[in-house]
């Protein structure tokens, strides 16, 4: 893999995966630029050289259908602030090849949300995982997805990756994708390469008694994280929804709150397996949530999620 420091994109076209996933108030106003200002440095870095610029990201969770309130076409003129130069604007991701021609050196594209596609995350839309025809509909949709990364491959010469937040998932735009340029055709960018250069040095490095924290809601994307953290932390705190997944496994009483278990999981469960057993210790080195805040009756689907748990 290459190095962006060391490469030099003069007369090429780069496509940029970044994490433009800002949160927005009711007018479409950005409230925290954050993640735009720390993508800047490899954006302008492109610039500089004399590349040509095709930015893509994803915002929310649209689930593979347009939602305007999701669109990415309300941080063009902040994205466009942001490197100090106009930014053109793609309204269909996956239909975008004739604007990527088109662009001269120095010249930016922003991709419209690629989330609004339901290839991107690769997930089978409107059937559900105990349904019979569930394999086929998933292996049908990765071809799909497989095709979708082809067409966003075919607008540059280079891919970049700097959507650290997105990284651990196999999207098209962050995994898939990469199989179509050869090793001195992608790369990390900036902050990419800052994230994992910190979390190797943490990790080779680490000061002991040392603490990791981890959280959110999809233990099977981090189930070999926590495996890997094991014999390398004096604890470990497991966190947020994900901590119920864990409680439920164990024989706990989670009510209705959020966990990723299969409603027919049993003791023989694979799942259930792994989560009990002597892998994950309860006890010393492995903590879980052990006071909740409860609430009665449904959350609509506009309000907040509450705190899933807190460790004292």
């Amino acid at each position: 893999m290459a190095k962006i420091n060391d490469f030099n994109f003069a007369g090429l076209k780069a496509i940029v995966r970044v994490d433009f996933n800002v949160p927005l108030n009711e007018k479409g106003e950005i409230t925290d630029d954050t993640r735009i200002r720390g993508a800047v440095p490899t954006l302008k870095k492109i610039l500089a050289d004399g590349g040509t610029l095709i930015i893509m990201s994803h915002m929310g969770k649209p689930k593979g259908k347009i939602n305007h309130k999701l669109s990415l076409s309300q941080i063009t003129s902040a994205v466009a602030a942001a490197l100090g130069t106009t930014v053109q604007f793609a309204q269909d991701s996956a239909d975008a090849k004739s604007q990527a021609d088109a662009l001269k050196p120095g010249e930016v594209l922003l991709l419209e949300n690629l989330r609004f596609h339901p290839e991107e995350e690769g997930k089978p839309v409107g059937i559900e995982k105990d349904d019979p025809n569930y394999d086929a509909a998933k292996k049908e949709m990765k071809a799909r997805q497989t095709e979708f990364a082809k067409t966003l491959a075919s607008y540059a010469d280079v891919y970049v990756n700097d959507a650290f937040g997105t990284a651990h998932r196999r999207h098209a735009s962050t995994a898939v994708i990469a199989d179509f340029f050869d090793d001195n055709h992608k790369m990390l960018g900036y902050l990419m390469e800052k994230e994992v250069t910190a979390i190797d040095n943490v990790m080779k490095n680490a000061q002991h008694p040392f603490t990791a924290i981890i959280g959110g809601s999809k233990v099977s994307s981090k189930l070999s994280v926590i495996k890997n953290l094991l014999d390398k932390v004096d604890n470990l705190i497991i966190g947020g929804g994900m901590g119920y997944t864990f409680i439920k496994a164990q024989g706990g009483h989670i009510g209705d709150s959020l966990h990723l278990l299969p409603a027919t999981a049993s003791p023989t469960t694979p799942t259930v397996r792994l989560l009990t057993s002597t892998t994950f210790p309860t006890v010393g080195r492995v903590w879980m949530p052990a006071k909740h805040r409860l609430r009665t009756g449904r959350r609509s689907s506009s309000t907040p999620r509450p705190s899933c748990g807190t460790v004292l």
